[in-house]
């Protein structure tokens, strides 16, 4: 059964699995990789979540806020052989739910056209296609989202 905890960043779990997220990106992004990481540094992250199956950790996302009442979704990795399980998903519910806690309104992320699980997954959990943002704005290989939390009009 999986179960989920909230963390930060000095979280050991959450710090194996975003190295474990970094080498996946490494692979995928290839020489666009060190842009990426620029904007993915782990140090300040207050609200992390980390997924266990039988107390092992299998996957893991975080929130961090990017304007007043907007999160954006951070650091999403579900380890190589568990994907396609629904856990990605199960950690992107327990995020929203603490983005609404903090009383944030909406959630947006960006990913990569390289990545086409997570995009399938986050228009699966209700995330909108929209135009990139912020540092990604010009960036080709970025896809960005956004989701209205529930609750608010």
């Amino acid at each position: 059964m999986i179960t989920t905890t909230r963390a930060n960043s000095t979280n050991e779990d959450f710090q194996y699995l975003v190295e474990k997220l970094d080498e996946d990106l490494r692979i995928r992004d290839g020489k666009d990789h060190l842009f990426y990481a620029q904007f993915n540094k782990i140090d300040h992250i207050k609200y992390a979540v980390i997924a266990f199956d039988d107390g092992k950790p299998v996957g893991c996302g975080a929130i961090k806020e990017y304007a007043p009442f907007i999160m954006e979704v951070k650091r999403m990795y579900v380890i190589t052989h568990r994907r396609g399980e629904g856990i990605a998903s199960f950690i992107l519910k327990e995020l929203e739910q603490w983005a609404m806690e903090l009383n944030s309104t909406k959630c947006l992320l960006e990913t990569g056209k390289k990545q086409p699980e997570a995009v399938a997954m986050y228009k699966k959990n209700g995330y909108n296609l929209i135009q990139n943002f912020g540092q990604y704005k010009k960036v080709e290989n970025s896809i960005c989202f956004e989701k209205i939390l529930p609750g608010i009009e």
